[in-house]
This record gives C-alpha cells, structure tokens and sequence, in this order.
C-alpha cells in the first residue's frame, strides 16, 4: 500500500446519498466548487456533496512533504478513503482540479461512476504553452467597475467576460475569499513539479462511463481548442464550448451549466441503476 501523505484535507459536506467528490482549481478554496454545483444539487436529492480544500489553499496545509503535483494527488487519494472508501462515486474537477480528476479517473476507473470537467486544462498544463484566445469582455460595466473597491476591481476585470453585479458577487465570495487563503510559499515549492510524473493525456487510457468538458469560449486561461483532443479518451463524453463565458463560465452562463450539469448527472444514473 502506497504511504500515506498525513496531510489532512479541510473539507465541506452537504447532503446524503451517493459521494460526490469536487475539486477546486490552483489558489482557490472549496467554495469555488460549492457555489458551481449547490445551485445544480438543489434539483436533484440523494447525493452526497464532498467539497475539500487542496493542500495549501483553503484551510488546509501543505506541509513540505508536500512538494509537487504527485503529492497533491495522493493527499487527495488519502481523502478519498477516509471520506468515501471503496463506495462509487461522482468525480468533478474545475481548472487544476481536473487536472487531478483526470488522473483519479485513471487510478480509480471502476470506482468513478462518472467524470465532469469544467475549464480543465488541455494538452498542457503550464498556461504560457496552452493555446488561449486573446482576452475579451463582451459584456462591459464600467460604470460597475469604478463603483468597487480598487483591488476587488482589478482582480475581477482580470478574469470578467461578463461584468455584472451578480458576477462581481459570485467572484468575491466563491473565488476571491479563497485566493486570499492560499499559501503562496507552498504553491510556489508545489509548482516547482506542477506536472504529474505520469502527465495526462498521454497516461490516459478510456473512460468509458458519462463524462461532461465544459469550456468558456473567452477563456484566455485555459482556452477551449486543445479540451477537444482529450475525447478520444473519453468516448462517453459531452464536450462543449459556452459563448459569452471565461475561465469563471459558472458564474457567466448558469443556467447553460445547470442544464448541462443536470444533464449529466441523468446520464449518469441512467448508467448506474439510480432514479434521476
């Protein structure tokens, strides 16, 4: 048996049912994935909400052992069996956060019923290799934005492709409060080794139960192009590009997530044996 990591995940738990397992993206905290998918669970009972902090952000720590990708994804093993043990599960990974879900996919196959990914990354992990758009906003407020706080208002145009009240909102509470938890020398040491001894795709091999890749159209983080040729691995796949929607596509196309998150999880427990 692999050695444990002894790191221990901070997380949130909402509900009952089937596990759910949600993993944030690079300098957030949880509530990015509990503002994405609360809204969506809030239509379907019988499941069980898991949402951890990864090492270093959030409240939970990155001890030095914690030195790289590798080590975050085995702390994040270690959550899953003391959390969920050897139960199926949903498996849902935003930005970094599927990076890591990926690569559980691999370890786990039988063990994750189903697999959403929302602005993960492509082919390439480090953002000045990925194929981006060049940055965008379609639906400008300056107005809005001269109404805020000036570090609230940088940090918000830097990432809005939609400039709203509700998406200022969403970014300060479900984003921002996080970023501002991270601990910057440990994901400094972790970035040292961001990628996976064994990199996705090419540790890939077939996923073959329902699985979702959400992409915003503007996202100049993680773009949109490069997702697509991650479907030969995963030929159960719904993959779509969202219009008018960023890196934050959550926050600047709801209803089109809800929909397509809600659409997922049918198939899902179609697959499984479970009432929708």
């Amino acid at each position: 048996m692999p050695e444990r990591t002894s790191v221990t995940l901070h997380f949130v738990e909402r509900g009952a049912g089937m596990p759910v397992l949600a993993l944030h993206g690079w300098t957030p905290d949880h509530r990015l994935m509990l503002g994405c998918l609360e809204p969506v669970f809030a239509k379907r009972p019988g499941y069980r909400r898991l949402y951890p902090d990864l090492p270093g952000m959030g409240k939970s720590p990155a001890p030095p052992r914690i030195a790289g990708s590798d080590d975050m994804l085995a702390a994040v093993e270690d959550f899953i069996d003391d959390t969920i043990g050897a139960e199926p599960f949903l498996l849902v990974g935003e930005s970094y956060g599927g990076y890591l879900a990926r690569a559980l996919v691999r370890a786990r196959p039988r063990q994750v019923l189903g697999l959403a990914l929302i602005c993960p990354p492509g082919r390439n992990l480090e953002k000045s290799e990925r194929l981006v758009p060049e940055r965008q906003v379609l639906r400008p407020d300056p107005e809005l934005l001269a109404s805020l706080d000036a570090p609230l208002a940088e940090e918000f145009a830097d990432v809005a492709v939609v400039q709203t009240p509700e998406t200022v909102r969403r970014f300060r509470d479900e984003i921002l409060a996080g970023l501002h938890l991270a601990d910057t020398a440990a994901m400094e040491r972790i970035k040292q080794r961001w990628q996976l001894a064994e990199h996705p795709p090419e540790g890939d091999g077939q996923f073959d139960r329902p699985s979702l890749i959400l992409t915003g159209r503007q996202d100049d983080s993680a773009g949109y192009v490069e997702q697509f040729a991650l479907l030969p691995h995963y030929p159960r796949a719904t993959y779509a590009v969202l219009d008018v929607a960023g890196h934050n596509l959550q926050i600047e196309q709801p209803a089109l997530f809800d929909a397509l998150m809600l659409e997922w999880l049918d198939r899902v427990a179609a697959e499984s044996g479970r009432e929708g």
